[in-house]
């Protein structure tokens, strides 16, 4: 079953999430893992499309019960190759799907470490991720009020499963984010949008 195209995967994604915060979280992913995917020789394309995906279904059906099932389920219906299937629902710790690939391995560590990144970003005066260092990351990464609902252990376990050191890791996921600060919507235009209010 032939892998399916960045195309498909949008289409997918904005059938089924009409949120922003939720479309630029998923492009961020999709950076991330385009970037860990040349690191590491892997395939960018599939690594990109299941990153770009892998919350699709998260909009309409937002509790535990149903995502990521229904979104397996509705991807297998649509005939999308189990190994895209299997990395989609692998990075919900309660699906029970084990990270026996180094591209599952790689969802769960960037996922929840670009909500972190953007986070951090959109605190700066510039809102623009090109002023973001891995030392602003380290020192809200302390300050557990910010952006309590990033899961800092499934980060830390994301960096240790791809061996690396945490920071090492930080780096690479905010470098990809930064190369697409526009698609992002963070390259200052934030900023800019406010100060004209």
């Amino acid at each position: 079953m032939a892998a399916k195209t960045r195309e498909e995967a949008w289409a997918l994604l904005t059938e089924f999430t009409q949120s922003p915060q939720l479309l630029k979280h998923a492009l961020g992913v999709e950076v991330a893992m385009r970037a860990y995917a040349r690191k590491f020789g892997e395939d960018e394309e599939l690594w990109g499309v299941v990153g770009l995906i892998h919350d699709f279904d998260y909009e309409r059906y937002p509790t535990a019960e149903d995502h990521p099932f229904r979104g397996m389920a509705i991807l297998r219906e649509r005939g999308w190759p189990e190994e895209m299937v299997g990395a989609v629902g692998s990075h919900a710790d309660y699906a029970g799907i084990p990270r026996d690939t180094l591209l599952k391995q790689t969802l769960f560590a960037v996922d929840e470490l670009t909500g972190l990144v953007a986070a951090v970003a959109l605190v700066r005066p510039s809102k623009d991720i090109r002023d973001v260092k891995v030392k602003s990351v380290k020192n809200k990464w302390k300050d557990g009020a910010f952006a309590r609902g990033v899961n800092r252990g499934d980060v830390e376990e994301g960096a240790a499963l791809l061996g690396l050191d945490l920071w090492e890791h930080v780096g690479t996921v905010l470098e990809a984010m930064q190369g697409a600060a526009a698609e992002l919507e963070l390259d200052g235009r934030l900023a800019q949008g406010a100060s004209g209010a």
